[in-house]
């Protein structure tokens, strides 16, 4: 019957639940753990230590004294891309999600939605 594997899946949900907290609750402890399996006597040496392991990633005075950016290049909407971006609103896609998978910048992405008149209008 229907009413029984309606049980059946509010179990399982239940049980997902209770393993996603368990596996949860254990992650917390290894992380919190890490410091002292290295060696450290706190988390802040640690992270001192994964900073400076990281190098010049972690600094942003580092990263303006770097090489500039190379220009991006304008991406090229086609009837496709517009169609890609209807078929990812319509099975409920968030914006940048649909840009990252299209390949095109979320303006781009929010351009076509209004060009299509997949978005409300604000009022």
């Amino acid at each position: 019957m229907v009413t029984d594997k309606l049980k059946e899946l509010e179990a399982t949900r239940a049980k997902l639940a209770a393993l996603e907290s368990s596996v949860a609750s254990e992650l917390n402890k290894e992380l919190a753990a890490l410091p002292a399996y290295y060696g450290f006597d706190s988390l802040a040496a640690f992270v001192k230590a994964v900073k400076k392991a990281a190098g010049s990633r972690g600094s942003s005075k580092e990263k303006t004294a770097s090489a500039p950016k190379a220009k991006r290049t304008r991406a090229k909407i086609t009837d496709e891309t517009r169609a890609q971006v209807k078929a990812l609103v319509e099975q409920g896609k968030t914006g940048a999600e649909i840009a990252k998978e299209t390949g095109i910048s979320l303006p781009s992405v929010q351009n076509i939605k209004k060009a299509l008149g997949l978005v409300a209008a604000r009022g």
